[in-house]
Parts: structure tokens; sequence; C-alpha cells
């Protein structure tokens, strides 16, 4: 019998969050419903999500905030829904925690996509981090698994949820030239456009993080026309006494 993932839907309309879980249950998913965050806090706090489907614009505390803390206590799949579509609230969604994000209207077959990619996404994350979880370039430190990047002086430098995502990506393919499509589907599982600059947005962030001058990046390079390429091969630190 196959294992049934648990889907927490936090929308406030009733008739919305009704149609998405009797289309998600008949789909075999466990599906719990909350119509705000004091509701989907008491839910996965008897039976934790394995991904949560938030609509940014809930009465009280808005999907953004309940993003942000539950990205801090869990590794489940998270889905922002909101009917907005700007590009700042994409990265913002990204930043704070989010998975991916569908504007309304959506149709359900491609929600349903975007849940079962997420899913088995989520699933593999841990196994793909043990593969080498800590990386060490140009006197960075880069731990996959605690989500930290420390400098050569020992200070950890603060990332987003998609900085984190976009410098992961990077080092575990050096020298390999990235487009910002494979880029964004590997943080966010979005399809890519000529007007979204998302992924230009999140390199300057974490070339300034890296102290990478973007005149002339040594770390994160443009690839003119293709997209980018990280320089250095990330390699396992060097035994050293902890710094603690």
């Amino acid at each position: 019998m196959r294992l049934q993932h648990h889907i927490v839907i936090v929308e406030d309309d009733p008739v919305t969050r009704a149609k998405l879980a009797g289309y998600f249950h008949a789909e075999g998913y466990k599906v719990s419903e909350a119509g705000d965050g004091e509701q989907m806090r008491s839910i996965v706090g008897r039976h934790p999500a394995d991904l949560l489907m938030i609509d940014i614009n809930l009465p009280g505390e808005d999907g953004l905030k309940l993003t942000r803390e539950q990205r801090e206590r869990s590794d489940a799949g998270i889905i922002l829904v909101t009917g907005r579509s700007d590009t700042v609230d994409r990265i913002v969604g990204l930043e704070i925690g989010a998975d991916d994000y569908v504007t309304k209207p959506f149709e359900h077959r491609e929600l349903l996509a975007r849940v079962k990619g997420l899913l088995r996404r989520v699933g593999k994350g841990r196994q793909h981090n043990t593969d080498m979880p800590t990386r060490s370039f140009y006197g960075w430190t880069l731990d996959t698994t605690r989500r930290t990047l420390q400098a050569a002086d020992g200070t950890f430098i603060e990332l987003t949820g998609a900085e984190f995502k976009l410098l992961a990506v990077l080092t575990a393919n050096p020298g390999q030239v990235l487009s910002r499509e494979r880029l964004l589907h590997e943080i966010s599982r979005r399809e890519w456009d000529a007007s979204d600059r998302t992924v230009d947005v999140l390199v300057r962030r974490l070339r300034q993080k890296l102290k990478d001058n973007p005149r002339a990046p040594r770390i994160i390079v443009t690839a003119h026309g293709e997209g980018y390429f990280f320089t250095p091969e990330a390699t396992p630190p060097a035994q050293r006494h902890p710094q603690w």
C-alpha cells in the first residue's frame, strides 16, 4: 500500500478550500484543512505535514509570516497560493522559505503536478545533502545539512532560503553553465520566462555576501546569453579544530 502524504491546505475561503481538499483526497492524499494560522498549528502539531499549501491573503497572520515560521520548524514542502503575480512577491516568497508559488486562477492538474514534483524533491533532499554535505571554496564553507555559510574567520553569513538553494545548486555543479531556466526550476519548480529576473537578483545578492566583485566575479561568473557557472571546485573542508 502506498504511503499517504499529508497535505495541509491553509485557505480562509471555505469553498476554495473544500474544492482543493476534495481534489487532492481523490488523488490519494491525506488532506487536512485550516482556515488560519492557529488551525494550521493545531493540525501540524498533531500530524506533521509533508506539504503545506498556504494562501498569502489570510486574515490575521498572512501566509508569508506563516511560511517563515514553518520553515524554521519543519522541512515540509511549502507552496504559496495567491492572486498576486509580481516578481517581487515571488522573490519574497522564495527568500522566506517557500518552495513554489502559484497564482490564482490555476488548473488543478498543474497544481497536482507541482505537488508531486515537490514531494519527490522533499523526499530526496536529505539523501542529496549526504553526498557532500559540507563544501569549501575560496575560504568559504557551505554546510548543506545545517544550511549555513561560514567565512574563513569563522563568521556565519545569513542566507535567505532562496539564496541557500541557489548556492547549493551552483556548488554542486562546478564549471558547468546552468541556465536561468534550470536554476529557477531547481530553487522553485517554476518555469522561467525572459522577463523573470528572480535568478539575476539572487545572484547579485550572493555576490555581495561572498564579496565577489560583480564587475569581475571569480566565484559566480556570468555566461552571457546562457546563464551562470560556479568557477572553483567545491571540496570537503580540511580538518581543523572546531571553533566553539
